[in-house]
């Protein structure tokens, strides 16, 4: 189960997150209203236990502002949500192994996502960040093989539809959680993880 909560601003978020039992947390440095500076984010890096996949999100930046931030932060992943070139991916990839490219669900760029050949895909809305949904079953047009997740509008309400529908590697969520911009909401954060959860164990069973 790859259930990451993003948007990270403050280590209380970051390490509730954690005990109802996300298994990634994303940090934001391209510009939103959940933005963190590198160093603020290093120092909630540090405090979560080892096993954590800690991602940083960027939207256009070179390599080499990824690759700095990347170390200065001591992230795990880097997820790459601009319009990076399958050049620059290829490059954040070598560097570092772990990257997730982002796609706009339906777009020409998603059904030829293969082309990163990334550990994961992420399919997502038009607007990143505005608590957006969109058709999963769009999610049917990408090459097959593909290990993606899904994000863009989840709620603690439709997290465990999504997964039921399209049995995706994974799910994403940021602003369904949230009691604010930049604010976890406890209750939230705990229905959204136990409904994910839920759903992939019945995949399974």
């Amino acid at each position: 189960m790859f259930v990451k909560i993003c948007g990270i601003t403050n280590e209380e978020d970051a390490l509730l997150s954690v005990a109802m039992g996300a298994t990634a947390i994303g940090f934001v440095f391209a510009p939103s209203k959940r933005q963190i500076t590198p160093g603020r984010a290093a120092d909630i890096v540090k405090r979560l236990p080892p096993g954590i996949i800690t991602v940083g999100v960027f939207r256009d930046h070179d390599v080499k502002s990824v690759s700095r931030v990347m170390r200065e932060v001591g992230l795990r992943g880097a997820q790459l949500h601009g319009r990076e070139t399958v050049s620059e991916v290829e490059q954040v990839t070598a560097e570092f192994g772990w990257v997730m490219k982002a796609v706009v669900a339906g777009s020409r760029d998603a059904e030829q996502c293969d082309r990163y050949r990334t550990d994961l895909i992420l399919v997502d809305s038009v607007n990143p960040g505005s608590g957006e949904t969109y058709d999963w079953q769009l999610l049917t047009t990408l090459p097959k093989g593909v290990r993606y997740v899904v994000s863009g509008g989840l709620t603690p309400d439709n997290v465990g539809d999504a997964i039921s529908l399209v049995a995706p590697y994974g799910v994403d969520v940021s602003s369904g959680v949230e009691r604010e911009p930049g604010r976890k909401d406890a209750a939230k954060v705990r229905r959204f993880v136990a409904n994910a959860q839920r759903a992939f164990d019945a995949l399974v069973s």
